[in-house]
C-alpha cells in the first residue's frame, strides 16, 4: 500500500511539473521567444558554457579597417619642455640663420620618464647660543628622527608598493630598487618595510572595520593559504567600497577574530559554509554562483532528470530580471515574472525531492542535500529578487578580494611567518579599500608614509 501511495505520489509531482513546463512554453512563446523545444531551457542557455557556432566570413580583411579611429597618442596643447631646432646656414647662399628668420615650424612629441636616481639630502638640526648663555636645540623633522643615515618616505612607499600590490618578492624588490635607482638597500630593510607600513594603516583599517559593520551589504568568504610548510586559512569581509582580510581558523571563532560579523546585522552574501549559518542577527543571501555550479554538477550526475535545470533556469530568469531593475530598465520584478520563476523554483525542488528520498541514517545523497538546503533556505537563496537595488545574485565581490592572496602564492610563494603574512593582509586590505574609491595603490601607501594616511569616506560606504 505505502510503495503504491509513494508511486502515485512520484506521478502525479511529474505530472504537475510537465504542466507547468507547457504553461512556461506557452508564455514564452506569446512573448516572441524561441520555445520550440517542449522541455525547461537547458543549462547552457543560462549559466553553461559558450556553444561554439560556424563562423561566418565576413569578407574583411583582418587588422584595423579603412575609417575607423586610432588609438595612438594624441598631442597636448602645453608641453613641459620645448626645444626648437633651426637650421645653421642657408642651403641656398650660406647666410647664417636664427630663430628670428623662422616662418613655420613642423611638431613633434615624445613622452618619456626621467632616469631616476636617488638623490641623498642632510638635515642640519642647529643649536643656538642666547646673548643669555641659553643654548637652544631645533629638533630634527619628525620623519627622520632616529637613525643618522635612513631611506625616505618615497623610496619606502616604492618598497611595499612593489611587495604587496605588484606580489614581486623581497629579493627582487630590492635588485629592482638599485637597479632603477641606485640605492643600494638590503633584503633586510625591504623585509622589515612591511611591519612598519602596517602601523601605520592601522587607523583606516580601524575605520573600514566599523564601516563594514554598519553597511547593508555585506560579503564573507575564506581560502587557504601557506605559512612555510604549513596551510592556514584566510577570511574576508568586503564591499564595493571596502575589503578587509585577516588570517585565522576555519571556523566560527575564526571569522569572528575579524571583529566584524559577530556585530554586523545587514545581509550576508556568503556561500553555504555551515559557520555563517550561526550568526542570526543579520539576514542571509546564498552565492547564487555555487548553486548554480551545484545544480549543474547533478545534471552530469542525473541527465535524464529535469528538476535541476528547472531549478536553474527560475534562478536565472530572477537574477536576470534583478539585473534589469539595477540598470534602471525596470523599477522592479513585475509579479507574472516573479510568481512564474518562483513556482518554478518550489515546483522543481518538490520533484527533486520525490526522486531522491531519504535514505536511513544521517548521511544523505549530494543531491539530497543540495535539494533540503533549497528547500529549507529558500529565503536565503531567494533574498535578491526581494531587494534586487542592492542584495547581489552572487559573491563574487568577496571572491575578487581574495583572488590577490593567491597569485601571491603564484608569483612570489608563501610567506615565511604569521606576522609576515599578518602584516602583509592588513596593508592589502588599505589599497584595496582605496582602489576602491579612486585612489592609485602608489599613491595610498605613499600617503601613509608621508604623514596623509587615507580615511574612507563615511558617507559613501554606508
Amino acid at each position: 500500500m505505502l510503495v503504491g501511495l509513494l508511486q502515485r505520489q512520484n506521478e502525479e509531482l511529474a505530472a504537475a511539473n510537465e504542466r507547468l513546463t507547457a504553461r512556461v512554453a506557452e508564455l514564452e512563446r506569446r512573448l516572441g521567444r524561441n520555445s520550440s523545444n517542449s522541455s525547461m531551457p537547458p543549462s547552457s542557455d543560462t549559466f553553461g558554457g559558450p556553444q561554439k557556432k560556424p563562423q561566418v566570413k565576413s569578407g574583411r580583411k583582418r587588422g584595423r579597417q579603412p575609417g575607423a579611429g586610432g588609438s595612438g597618442l594624441s598631442m597636448v596643447a602645453c608641453p613641459d619642455v620645448t626645444e626648437d631646432h633651426v637650421p645653421a646656414a642657408c642651403t641656398g647662399c650660406g647666410s647664417a640663420l636664427g630663430e628670428s628668420d623662422s616662418i613655420g615650424f613642423e611638431r613633434r612629441q615624445v613622452r618619456d620618464i626621467p632616469l631616476t636616481t636617488v638623490k641623498v639630502t642632510e638635515y642640519r638640526a642647529h643649536r643656538c647660543r642666547c646673548a643669555c648663555g641659553t643654548v637652544t636645540a631645533e629638533p630634527m623633522p619628525q620623519e627622520i628622527a632616529g637613525s643618522p643615515s635612513s631611506y625616505g618616505p618615497n623610496l619606502r612607499a616604492l618598497a611595499v608598493y612593489l611587495l604587496v600590490f605588484q606580489h614581486i618578492p623581497v629579493e627582487r624588490t630590492a635588485i629592482l630598487i638599485r637597479d632603477v635607482t641606485g640605492a643600494e638597500v638590503s633584503t633586510g630593510w625591504v623585509a622589515s618595510l612591511l611591519p612598519e607600513a602596517a602601523d601605520l594603516v592601522e587607523d583606516s583599517l580601524n575605520l573600514i572595520r566599523a564601516l563594514l559593520v554598519l553597511g547593508h551589504v555585506l560579503h564573507a568568504d575564506e581560502t587557504t593559504t601557506r605559512i612555510g610548510t604549513t596551510r592556514r586559512w584566510l577570511h574576508v569581509a568586503c564591499t564595493g567600497f571596502l575589503t578587509l582580510l585577516h588570517l585565522a581558523p576555519r571556523s566560527r571563532a575564526g571569522a569572528d577574530a575579524g571583529g566584524v560579523l559577530p556585530h554586523y546585522r545587514g545581509v550576508l552574501v556568503h556561500d553555504s559554509l555551515s559557520l555563517y549559518a550561526g550568526y542570526g542577527s543579520c539576514t542571509h543571501q546564498l552565492c547564487g554562483a555555487h548553486l548554480i555550479r551545484e545544480l549543474t554538477a547533478a545534471e552530469e550526475d542525473f541527465p535524464e532528470q529535469k528538476w535541476h535545470r528547472q531549478i536553474r533556469w527560475a534562478l536565472a530568469g530572477l537574477n536576470t530580471q534583478a539585473l534589469r531593475v539595477r540598470a534602471g530598465e525596470i523599477t522592479e520584478i513585475a509579479p507574472g515574472a516573479l510568481l512564474l520563476h518562483l513556482d518554478a523554483f518550489h515546483r522543481g525542488i518538490r520533484v527533486g525531492l520525490s526522486r531522491h528520498p531519504r535514505a536511513t541514517g544521517r548521511k544523505q545523497s549530494t543531491a539530497r542535500n543540495l535539494l533540503e538546503r533549497l528547500r529549507d533556505q529558500a529565503h536565503a537563496v531567494l533574498r535578491f529578487a526581494d531587494d534586487p537595488r542592492h542584495v547581489p545574485f552572487t559573491n563574487n565581490c568577496g571572491e575578487r578580494a581574495l583572488r590577490p592572496v593567491k597569485t601571491q602564492l603564484k608569483i612570489s610563494g608563501c610567506h615565511q611567518s604569521a606576522d609576515g603574512a599578518t602584516a602583509w593582509l592588513a596593508v592589502r586590505s588599505y589599497l584595496d579599500s582605496a582602489r576602491k574609491h579612486g585612489l592609485s595603490a602608489f599613491e595610498a601607501i605613499h600617503r601613509a608614509f608621508t604623514g596623509n594616511l587615507w580615511m574612507p569616506p563615511i558617507e559613501q560606504t554606508t
